[in-house]
């Protein structure tokens, strides 16, 4: 599967995201839901904590892709959801490098939203992955 960024400009490498991504000759697609920072038994973790819960998150994500046989490099799209955009930038300059790490630099959308499925939630991720 050969990916191309499509990146008319440069000031998105600074937040790690592409502006869109052409995925040829890819054999699936997985469409994830929504991530939040819940246990395995559905509940809440880390209240009130924005970069724990990212962290959270995205170790559900990691578990789902698993799952599929996928890891965070063969996402292609990220839908953040947050309910307080300014502590999610300070939470992203902290959790971006894992990001960065796993080679995941997908085409991605940032929503401010006043609530999310449980009160308890700040964020909720979801994901598209090609392999």
């Amino acid at each position: 599967m050969e990916r191309t960024a499509i990146d008319p400009w440069t000031w998105q490498d600074d937040l790690n995201f592409c502006q869109a991504i052409e995925a040829r000759g890819a054999e699936r697609t997985v469409y994830c839901a929504g991530q939040t920072s819940t246990d395995a038994e559905g509940r809440p973790l880390h209240p009130g904590d924005m970069e724990a819960q990212f962290h959270s998150t995205l170790d559900n994500l990691e578990e789902v892709l698993q799952g599929a046989g996928l890891t965070l490099a063969d996402v292609v799209r990220l839908n953040y959801y947050v309910t307080d955009i300014e502590t999610f930038h300070g939470a992203a300059a902290k959790v971006g490098p894992r990001l960065v790490a796993a080679g995941c630099k997908p085409a991605s959308t940032l929503l401010g939203v006043s609530r999310l499925a449980l009160p308890e939630y700040l964020i909720e991720i979801e994901a598209t992955a090609v392999a």
